[in-house]
């Protein structure tokens, strides 16, 4: 629960004074041993923890989304297997899985602000792509996909500039050689998150020939994030289009 809901709480008198201190008294964790569960990151930071899931034995997986499905009536995870899925399932009924991206996600009814635009060079890019709109979709934001837009067919790219140039914010996810950020970038007038990502063939080295293209863009206003790092483009392209609602119902 937020600290804004206990406190309409009290002074709606649905809760008493002794019960909104016993949860302010609380840790801002939850200590389960294996883990301890920020379960107070929202209040600081306007964002729900999220599970990074590959890699996690199966019982402490079940576990902590058990606990962040109680407390927030949502949960989000990433990176996720089918079998996690299935194993998750059996305790969150409502809960989804998306083979694409790999989120494994419960998601309340919310209210989308704001605009993100997310784009790909090719196909191939798609999944990390759409956990980076995926994410930014879970935390609250309105998100265009535009997808196979890359430089071999550049004429696919202007074709929807319309759409992209009206974005708070554009995330470009590129493997190969890189060049879909640095092209936005000198298209947009706000910021691009450039996403490199593994694919492409030997001397792509995995990413690292994106992400070393992007890193060096003459572009201006382009920043970059790790190869593959979908979610972290997601959650970062939320926090300027936030910026940007914010400053826009100042100015109304």
């Amino acid at each position: 629960m937020e600290t804004r809901e206990i406190l309409n709480q009290l002074k709606d008198g649905k809760i008493t004074v002794e019960e909104a201190e016993h949860f302010f008294k609380r840790q801002p964790y939850e200590d389960f041993g294996y883990a301890k569960l920020d379960t107070h990151r929202e209040i600081r930071s306007g964002f729900p923890e999220v599970i990074y899931c590959s890699g996690k034995p199966d019982e402490y997986l079940v576990s902590i989304f058990q606990k962040m499905y109680e407390e927030y009536g949502e949960v989000f995870g990433t990176r996720a297997s089918e079998h996690q899925f299935a194993l998750v399932r059996e305790v969150i009924p409502s809960i989804q899985y998306d083979k694409v991206s790999r989120i494994l996600k419960v998601e309340k009814e919310k209210q989308r602000n704001g605009k993100i635009a997310v784009c790909t060079a090719g196909t191939a890019d798609i999944p990390v792509a759409e956990e980076a709109a995926q994410t930014a979709e879970y935390f609250g934001a309105n998100v265009e996909r535009i997808f196979d837009v890359g430089v071999s067919g550049i004429h696919r790219l202007l074709s929807r500039m319309d759409v992209i140039q009206e974005a708070n914010c554009v995330i470009a996810v590129a493997g190969m050689e890189g060049a879909l950020a640095s092209v936005l970038g000198g298209l947009v007038s706000n910021p691009v998150i450039a996403v490199p990502t593994s694919v492409g063939y030997g001397a792509s080295f995995g990413g690292v020939s994106a992400l070393l293209t992007m890193i060096n863009s003459c572009a201006n206003g382009v920043a970059v994030v790790n190869i593959d790092n979908g979610y972290g483009a997601g959650y970062m392209a939320t926090q300027i289009n936030r910026l940007a609602v914010h400053t826009l119902e100042k100015e109304s």
